[in-house]
């Protein structure tokens, strides 16, 4: 399945740094199947935890948007989990980094990687 047939409205933004920067990361795999899988699993300090990753496979049921250039994936458990959330990306002297904002998220661990 392409990721055309089953396109349709991403549960989470990327900015345009993120963007950019995934266009680049993309563009060193050399790899045009590839998009990004944004996933939230069980775990972390505070009960969920966000997973990004490349991934050349697209189950039936992920969601798939194209933001820019970048394909994103997501499961339909992690959409709802997402839903109206940003990914972001800033390089500057505090460090280099993608950041997720998600309104769903009622606390998060000092780490910036898993919320409740």
């Amino acid at each position: 399945m392409t990721a055309t047939e089953n396109e349709t409205a991403s549960p989470i933004a990327l900015s345009e740094p993120a963007q950019a920067k995934l266009a680049e990361l993309l563009a060193e795999e050399g790899d045009e199947n590839l998009g990004l899988r944004i996933a939230v699993r069980p775990g972390g300090c505070s009960g969920f935890a966000y997973e990004m990753f490349f991934d050349a496979d697209t189950a039936a049921d992920d969601l798939v948007a194209t933001s820019g250039v970048v394909t994103v994936k997501v499961d339909p458990a992690s959409a709802s989990l997402l839903s109206g959330a940003t990914l972001d990306y800033k390089d500057g002297l505090q460090g280099a980094g993608f950041s997720i904002d998600n309104p769903n998220a009622q606390r998060s661990c000092g780490c910036g990687q898993s919320f409740s």
